[in-house]
């Protein structure tokens, strides 16, 4: 690798359209400091994501406390936990050691960190009271965080997720984007032999259907997506014929898919664990994160109809 480390930080980015400043200025120097590091021990990527969930593991359970010194402590694992989560995809960028393991690791090793953190809220709060009502949580906090959880912040991250996948493909091309389909999993796990692959058939199994869900979310960009493959010439013909206008348009919804993932969600869980108020994450998840989510979603939608008709409009021009 390249010795100058703000070279080698700029190439650790996935690009600076996706990045949040939070992360540029602070995630990814400590980040890229520990790849650094990590790979003269000769440390694959995939085992600094698995320490990073025991690591989230362990903030979880530190937020299940009431005492300050605690959460605190929860507070340094969890920025361990993310440290590591950006040490392991800085790491591969720059090794060239990308698997789809890898980037399906990553995502659940997100997953882990916050459904910890959701029983432990429960956990900590089911014999509070409920501010302002004469009665406790009860199991009404177990339903609330179902709701965050499940309904809400799962969703909300995987569709940031691809939103940020599609940008890097119009951005970067194929080769610089993580935006895999359904039909193409679905063949990958139709592939695989009947017997002495369990764990591949659960993984691409699981990984076709995350892509399916994706993939019926947005409705518009499919049909942009189809149209872009039919494009007389190859669907990167068709592409470079929008690519500066849909950037344009996709480059301000970044900052929602920024907004979508981790640093948000982390810096309104350590405040309100910390001032003994819990229940305002998963609150906080419900109604700000979810109007954001629901405009982002909107927006692009709009913005793949729009051009599709652009697309559709220099077809009949030639």
């Amino acid at each position: 690798m390249r010795n100058n480390f703000k070279e080698l930080l700029q190439a650790s980015f996935k690009s600076n359209d996706t990045e949040e400043w939070l992360d540029v200025h602070f995630t990814r120097p400590i980040g890229l400091a520990f790849a650094l590091l990590w790979d003269k021990l000769g440390i694959h990527p995939n085992v600094i994501t698995i320490v990073s969930i025991f690591l989230g593991m362990a903030a979880g359970w530190m937020f299940h406390y009431s005492d300050l010194a605690l959460n605190l402590w929860g507070v340094f694992l969890l920025m361990m936990a993310n440290f590591c989560d950006s040490t392991d995809g800085q790491m591969a960028r720059l090794t060239g050691k990308k698997t789809l393991i890898g980037r399906m690791l990553d995502g659940f090793s997100g997953d882990v960190w916050f459904f910890c953190i959701y029983v432990a809220i429960c956990v900590r709060l089911m014999d509070e009271p409920v501010p302002g009502l004469d009665m406790n949580w009860g199991m009404w906090i177990w339903v609330l965080c179902m709701v965050a959880g499940v309904l809400c912040h799962s969703r909300q991250s995987s569709l940031a997720d691809y939103y940020r996948q599609i940008h890097l493909y119009f951005l970067k091309g194929k080769e610089g984007s993580e935006l895999d389909s359904y039909a193409d999993q679905q063949q990958t796990l139709i592939a695989l032999p009947k017997r002495g692959a369990f764990w591949p058939h659960v993984f691409y199994f699981n990984y076709a259907n995350y892509c399916k869900s994706q993939e019926q979310r947005t409705p518009a960009f499919q049909k942009l997506l189809e149209a872009l493959r039919a494009f007389p010439g190859g669907q990167e013909m068709g592409v470079g014929v929008i690519r500066e206008a849909f950037l344009a348009g996709s480059r301000p919804l970044m900052t929602y898919t920024n907004l979508l993932t981790f640093n948000l969600r982390a810096i309104v869980c350590y405040v309100s664990c910390l001032i003994n108020l819990p229940w305002i994450y998963p609150l906080f998840e419900i109604t700000v994160m979810q109007v954001m989510a629901i405009y982002m979603h909107r927006k692009h939608e709009r913005l793949c109809s729009m051009m599709l008709e652009k697309l559709e409009t220099h077809t009949k021009s030639r």
